[in-house]
């Protein structure tokens, strides 16, 4: 949890170096994160300065949570975060699709072979 010691309530609207300092976080990595996770959208106003709402706050925190204590990475992370199935067992049915694609042409050879054998 964030220990914010500024006075503030604790919905109150934060800056970046804020949000960093409370969390131990760079505002560049805050930055960088914003680019990388699209639900990450701090408010931003007048010459680009953002603000961050206590669900970004939140957000910032499950991100830390998974990438440097969990040990995802950026692309697991966030298909965590939008409830998306493992990356890793997404990566084993795109395989499995890749040698289904492979080994349907040599289905189909076989049954083509089988209805002409059939048919003599």
């Amino acid at each position: 949890m964030a220990d914010f010691d500024d006075g503030k309530e604790s919905g109150a609207l934060r800056t970046i170096g804020e949000v960093g300092q409370a969390l131990g976080i760079k505002p560049h990595v805050l930055r960088y994160w914003e680019q990388q996770f699209p639900m990450l959208e701090p408010l931003k106003r007048s010459g680009g300065r953002r603000y961050y709402r206590a669900d970004d706050v939140a957000l910032v925190e499950r991100i830390d949570r998974l990438v440097n204590r969990d040990g995802y990475t950026l692309k697991g992370a966030r298909a965590a975060i939008i409830g998306a199935p493992d990356p890793q067992a997404a990566a084993q049915v795109s395989s499995a699709r890749s040698d289904t694609d492979d080994i349907l042409p040599r289905l189909k050879a076989i049954r083509d072979r089988l209805d002409r054998a059939l048919a003599a």
